[in-house]
């Protein structure tokens, strides 16, 4: 299955705030009283299960067969499961970019890494899935375009939402934008992601498949 491209106010009006996916908010539609609750409307353990992979999957901007791969790594990994898991999810090289604010989303800052404007440690990555590590020294390329589209990434208005500060809010990363360098501490502890997702939910959702 390939990488979600459709509407993303349908996704965060079903699934909630998607931070990563979009820094817009979900519509409010006005609803009437109902005057009874069919018994249809109560969802299965298994929907529960699918929406919270769903959340994951969608904030990060996966495909299936990619968080699938996650899930199987951090089943691997010592530790539990499911803080392993977010724990991969967010050394990825894209998902520090948002968080480190060079990109108002995961999918703009997957687009810098792709089109080579970042450094890791003095080299240039393009593979937003590049998995981070305490030390690293994350730069901005050295020419006007790459840092024009930084800075205004760095002033955006979603960077200041409420839900954007929950994200940033974090000692794992340390961002110095008058040089336009980000440096990763140590890995997030998972209690601060900052994110409405049961991970373990998500472990469960795929236990037949690893």
């Amino acid at each position: 299955m390939s990488r979600y491209r459709g509407p993303r106010r349908k996704k965060i009006a079903r699934l909630g705030s998607l931070p990563g996916l979009t820094s817009k908010s979900p519509k409010v539609k006005k609803k009437g009283p109902l005057r009874y609750q069919p018994s249809f409307y109560k969802k299965s353990e298994y929907h529960i299960r699918l929406e919270e992979k769903q959340k994951l999957r969608f904030h990060y901007g996966l495909t299936e067969r990619q968080l699938l791969n996650y899930v199987r790594l951090a089943a691997k990994a010592k530790g539990q499961t499911g803080q392993v898991l977010l724990q991969l999810l967010e050394m990825r090289l894209d998902n520090i970019l948002f968080r480190l604010g060079m990109g108002s989303t995961i999918p703009q800052a997957r687009q810098l890494v792709n089109h080579r404007h970042i450094f890791v440690n003095g080299h240039i990555v393009n593979i937003p899935s590049f998995r981070c590590k305490p030390g690293d020294i994350i730069t901005v390329r050295d020419k006007q375009k790459s840092r024009t589209m930084v800075k205004n990434y760095l002033h955006s208005p979603s960077l200041n939402s409420s839900s954007r500060k929950k994200l940033s809010n974090s000692n794992h990363l340390t961002l110095r934008p008058s040089k336009y360098t980000g440096l990763v501490n140590q890995i997030i502890d998972t209690q601060r992601v900052g994110l409405k997702i049961n991970e373990l939910l998500v472990v469960e959702y795929y236990s037949r498949q690893t």
